[in-house]
């Protein structure tokens, strides 16, 4: 199943593949077998907004081979416009069903991301109950999230994870050395969850000594699968009140964000996508 084979709907000048969580699997596995990576990007509100003033992020968009919507609001705006995303994708629903997939094929994957060992404190800032199993708290975020990643996905091979303490970035010796072991790993796929942008610069550096290696930046899905983040119910994910419940978990970092800049500019969003079915008859 080749990526040319979806077309894209226009948000807001970026263009979202209209594409489902499967169809996203088998494009994925599809290049693998042909010997081609690729990179995922998953734009939600935020991501959007930024791209139409921050010029890095309109370039990680531009290097993407699939764009998909992770946030409902997108798909809601397609509707309106007239030419609707088929379902939301979200990074953290993808990191299962990727695995899954890869796992048919016995392929494997490197974990980038989570919580340092021991890191109580973040998790119950979250509102995560501790563990009764020590053992399942053993390790870093990226490693629990692997060991549960291969747990659950039969065939998965795990090439390695990195929980890069935070601001590792600012040390060019540590960057590099992290760089090189995922390199001399030569995953099939690289989960990157070090929040945007800071993930996307990663995979930008990765990708020309990786070229047939996928990557998908996925934010807080390596803390959701390790455990040491709550996602939202079910029926908030359905109904995009994702947005809701973490903000109510981690309210200090996300208030500004979410309430003062990325709803204004949703609600703005929604109201153009009307115009756009217009335009387009």
């Amino acid at each position: 199943m080749p990526i040319e084979a979806f077309e894209r709907v226009d948000l807001d000048g970026t263009g979202i593949d209209r594409i489902t969580e499967a169809e996203v699997v088998a494009v994925v596995r599809d290049a693998l077998a042909h010997g081609r990576g690729g990179r995922i990007v998953t734009p939600n509100i935020d991501i959007l907004r930024r791209a139409q003033t921050d010029t890095e992020a309109r370039e990680h968009l531009d290097d993407a081979d699939l764009i998909v919507a992770d946030g409902m609001p997108l798909v809601w705006a397609s509707r309106l416009g007239g030419n609707p995303l088929p379902e939301r994708v979200a990074g953290s629903s993808l990191i299962w069903s990727l695995s899954a997939g890869l796992g048919l094929d016995r392929r494997s994957i490197f974990v980038i991301g989570g919580d340092p060992p021991g890191d109580g404190a973040v998790r119950a800032a979250r509102g995560v109950a501790p563990a009764g199993d020590g053992a399942m708290r053993a390790g870093d975020g990226a490693a629990r999230a692997a060991d549960r990643l291969a747990a659950s996905c039969p065939g998965l091979r795990v090439a390695g994870t990195l929980c890069p303490d935070f601001g590792f970035e600012r040390d060019p010796a540590t960057y590099e050395q992290f760089c090189a072991k995922v390199i001399d790993a030569a995953p099939d796929l690289v989960f990157v969850g070090l929040g945007f942008p800071k993930q996307e610069r990663m995979i930008a550096k990765l990708r020309p000594a990786l070229p047939a290696t996928w990557f998908i930046g996925c934010g807080a899905a390596v803390n959701f699968v390790a455990g040491d983040t709550a996602r939202a119910p079910r029926w908030m994910q359905r109904t995009g009140l994702e947005w809701a419940h973490r903000l109510g978990s981690e309210p200090r970092r996300l208030a500004g964000r979410y309430l003062r800049r990325d709803a204004p500019y949703a609600l703005k969003l929604l109201a153009q996508a009307p115009a756009q079915r217009v335009r387009s008859r």
